[in-house]
């Protein structure tokens, strides 16, 4: 089998359902071939989702989908590592359930990686619903980046974009990463102890220390609902945790100390910018993202 695709769910089963219609529209016959699946992790829903989605699989005669119950939600990297665990495919591509495949892309990036075996990680090209890009390519957060981030860099493509063109980068976004199935195993999938958010950069940090090559992929029509799956709120508390996580695995002790003083002096900031302007969302989630690496 060429491709395995693994997709997530967490109490968003139209998102799972309208993103899986979407690969079915696109790839039956390749499909049907046992060229491609598709493997639905749900991360303990806890609701009427494993049911409902297995039920859509069969009503619509989808081949190779399947749906996997977790006992538990561990979080976005130990549920891919459990899809991967079930899947059969040469390349490994790991999609967002709030996105619409609305193209053959994916499975150009599949062949493009067979024909070229120095990529080991293949990012492809998400785009908003009104068809704009999103920044589906970073730098690795080194204390300059970190810093950029922190201040707002992201805004002024200083540190994410989407190149014109297939070329090398340093980590792509994991709601479209596609991998080679022995470069996941060799280091060993997804950091469990990253619950969400940055799990993607570590993988492809991991992956270049290893001596892997990460390329991005432009020609693909992929639409992604930013934060489909969860909320602003979680995404900062959960960007602050994990930010420090992989600079305590992977950095110096010093810059470990550096950067957890910009990320309290961030939010220290942002909570007094809250109690003058009685934003109460500022306060909450910074008082949040404090807690988180204190």
């Amino acid at each position: 089998m060429l491709l395995s695709i693994i997709t997530l769910n967490y109490k968003k089963k139209e998102l799972t359902i309208a993103c899986i219609n979407s690969l079915y529209e696109q790839f039956a016959t390749e499909f049907q071939k046992n060229e491609m699946e598709v493997i639905i992790v749900d991360n303990d829903s806890q609701d009427d989702s494993v049911p409902v989605m297995r039920e859509e699989i069969k009503k619509k005669k989808f081949a190779n989908m399947h749906v996997i119950a977790n006992s538990s939600n561990a979080g976005f990297g130990a549920g891919c590592n459990l899809g991967a665990h079930n899947s059969n495919g040469e390349f490994i591509l790991f999609l967002n359930n709030d996105t619409i495949v609305k193209d053959k892309g994916l499975y150009k990036m599949a062949k493009y990686c067979e024909d070229h075996p120095d990529v080991a990680i293949l990012g492809g090209q998400l785009r908003n619903f009104d068809g704009s890009l999103q920044a589906s390519t970073g730098k690795f957060y080194t204390l300059w980046y970190a810093f950029l981030l922190l201040v707002g860099g992201q805004r002024y493509g200083l540190l994410d974009r989407s190149p014109s063109k297939i070329e090398k980068v340093d980590w792509v976004k994991g709601g479209l990463l596609m991998i080679r199935r022995d470069v996941f195993e060799q280091i060993k999938g997804f950091d469990e102890k990253i619950f969400m958010y940055t799990e993607d950069m570590e993988l492809c940090y991991r992956a270049h220390l290893a001596g892997k090559d990460i390329y991005f992929y432009p020609d693909v029509l992929v639409l992604h609902k930013e934060h489909g799956s969860t909320n602003k709120t979680f995404a900062i508390v959960n960007i602050y945790k994990n930010l420090l996580y992989f600079y305590k695995k992977h950095r110096s002790r010093l810059e470990f100390h550096l950067l957890k003083f910009l990320l309290e002096a961030k939010a220290k900031s942002l909570i007094a910018v809250g109690k003058t302007r009685k934003n109460q969302y500022l306060i909450e989630t910074y008082k949040k993202a404090l807690k988180e690496i204190n």
